[in-house]
């Protein structure tokens, strides 16, 4: 029997299950869907996961196929996040924001048979939808009032209401796929990166850390960075690990969009790049009306945020930002500053200085030995892991 206590792989499965079942009443789930707030609970979002990787199954999709998105932050896009991997199949997000030329060399490179996508961004798609060899199905989530399936694609809820749900999932290994992304900012065509279950699981850990975000069933998280990009930093699976409360920013939400759901919903963690909160900065200080003291925590990352900009949100808003780093091939996180406790006796100056860098390494990343297509930052050719790892740097 020794060992048998911690035999067990390290799968989206167990903590899915977990919060199913402990969170599955007490903690409602709020999604942004076009005009103000639909709420349901964790019960309500596994019986739809489980009613999304029943459908998929019954479409012909098998363990080891790419399901593709293509959609904004919303509850459905999280229900992909789950139903697919948990199916052993593998959950491609793809940016909608890329060109139509590499949109295109994606997916067939990819070989997604299933695109899941939003209504607003089909326009995108359309253009493209012959040359996309590899989709044998496109399901369409009306996420703005209003909004119609186009012909021969599949209506998302329809599929849903139809489907069986899943009622034991497959075994899967650790090591299995569980989603992937393709690198932008890159010389020739977009790399695809593929994160395993294991990965994904430790990193969801490390996000819940107190010295990382902290996330916890206490925390009301604000979803505005893109779930097309990098796994939305892996926010939206911690917050299913822990069982927190998600809102979700919907299609193409702006400044203001952010402020008034802090304001009424009482956000605790809420991540964006510095623009948006320069932005946000510009609105509150003409409508001091607002209030977004409820937030404990700001992950902030895509560039360097102003040491004057953190200073601010500090001392006029209570609102902490932290900074980090990562990159795609890391799931993404590589690096938080949080100040240690030995800064405590320095100036407030000297401890601004600080937090306007990117940090240290965070747990499960050790820059020696981490290996990926691009590398470490002391072998990569990629300036920006290069210039910014903490630990060499």
């Amino acid at each position: 029997m020794k060992g048998l206590i911690m035999d067990y792989p390290l799968t989206l499965t167990q903590f899915f299950e977990r919060t199913r079942k402990v969170f599955h009443k007490r903690r409602s789930r709020r999604a942004r869907a076009g005009v103000g707030l639909e709420r349901y609970t964790y019960a309500d979002y596994a019986d739809r996961v489980c009613r999304l990787a029943g459908a998929l199954a019954k479409l012909g999709i098998r363990k080891g196929d790419r399901v593709g998105t293509f959609a904004w932050n919303s509850h459905r896009h999280l229900e992909a996040y789950f139903a697919a991997p948990l199916m052993g199949m593998v959950l491609h997000t793809v940016n909608i924001r890329l060109s139509a030329q590499d949109i295109t060399y994606i997916v067939n490179h990819a070989e997604d048979r299933v695109l899941i996508v939003d209504a607003s961004v089909w326009p995108v798609l359309e253009p493209i939808r012959k040359d996309l060899r590899t989709v044998e199905h496109f399901i369409v989530m009306k996420d703005t009032p209003g909004a119609e399936i186009p012909p021969g694609a599949i209506d998302y809820e329809a599929l849903l209401a139809d489907a069986a749900p899943v009622e034991a999932w497959p075994t899967l290994e650790e090591t299995d796929a569980a989603g992937m992304c393709y690198t932008s900012g890159t010389t020739g065509h977009p790399k695809g990166v593929l994160y395993s279950h294991r990965g994904i699981y430790l990193h969801c850990f490390a996000s819940s850390t107190a010295d990382v975000f902290g996330l916890s069933e206490r925390d009301v998280i604000l979803h505005i960075v893109p779930m097309f990009h990098a796994n939305a930093w892996c926010v939206p699976f911690a917050g299913v690990m822990n069982g927190s409360t998600q809102i979700f920013g919907g299609p193409n939400p702006q400044p203001r969009d952010i402020i008034e759901i802090v304001h009424n919903e009482k956000v605790t963690v809420v991540g964006a790049v510095p623009t948006v909160w320069i932005a946000i900065q510009g609105i509150l200080e003409k409508e001091p009306q607002w209030d977004i003291s409820s937030i404990r925590c700001i992950p902030i990352g895509g560039s360097a945020a102003p040491k004057s900009l953190i200073e601010l949100f500090d001392k006029k808003y209570g609102a902490y930002m932290l900074h980090a780093w990562g990159m795609t091939e890391m799931s993404p996180l590589g690096s938080v500053c949080r100040p240690r406790s030995y800064m405590d006796d320095w100036s407030e100056a000297e401890r601004y200085d600080v937090r306007a860098k990117q940090g240290r390494p965070s747990r499960g990343w050790t820059c020696g030995s981490w290996t990926t297509r691009a590398g470490c930052c002391r072998g990569t050719a990629r300036a920006s892991a290069r210039s910014r790892c903490a630990g060499h740097g």
